[in-house]
């Protein structure tokens, strides 16, 4: 799963959801969060289809509720 870089989503929000949804740490979720940033994606980790495309549902919703455009996509391993 790939969380996507974008012009509007705060740090803050992508550490959030990365420590909720996804359960990373507080230094993980920093670390991916600079990924984003700075590469333009960041690797949120490996799950099984069903997983993973609840969880993007997860980031696509909380993303939604707070109005940022923050994207998630699955790519296959």
């Amino acid at each position: 799963m790939i969380l996507l870089n974008d012009d509007y989503t705060t740090m803050d929000f992508v550490i959030d959801v990365l420590m909720e949804i996804f359960h990373k740490s507080i230094e993980d979720a920093n670390k991916i969060m600079l990924d984003v940033h700075k590469k333009g994606r960041g690797v949120v980790g490996v799950y099984t289809w069903d997983i993973a495309v609840t969880k993007t549902e997860q980031v696509h919703a909380a993303a939604k509720a707070n109005e940022f455009p923050l994207m998630c996509i699955v790519e296959p391993v």
